[in-house]
């Protein structure tokens, strides 16, 4: 079974910054994405980055402040973020998509104050 563990969020003033981590257990041969999503109250769950093997994408509207990175030999995935604006707070969600279908983890709140 496959587990994703989250850690990190919180809150932060304006400009701040804030580091996510993501570590992921169990059986895994293939990796087809592993990133971030977030979920804005009210609003659809969208992507804010994620690495494949054709690369690196990010939201436009984190372009250039936040910063993912892996770790393949231990499964983990850390999102920089730098810069931070109130409307980049939300859920923050871990996923590994694998190709029978995607794992989610238990989210983590990020709260950025003006």
């Amino acid at each position: 079974q496959v587990q994703l563990v989250e850690s990190g969020g919180g809150l932060v003033q304006a400009g701040g910054s804030l580091r996510l981590s993501c570590a992921a257990s169990g059986i895994i041969f293939i990796i087809n994405r592993m990133g971030w999503f977030r979920q804005a109250p009210g609003k659809q769950r969208e992507l804010v980055a994620a690495m494949t093997k054709d690369g690196t994408n990010y939201a436009d509207s984190v372009k250039g402040r936040f910063t993912i990175s892996r770790d393949y030999l231990k499964k983990t995935v850390h999102l920089q973020m730098n810069s931070l604006k109130p409307e980049d707070t939300a859920v923050y969600y871990c996923n590994l998509q694998v190709p029978s279908g995607d794992y989610w983890g238990q989210g983590t709140q990020v709260t950025v104050s003006s």
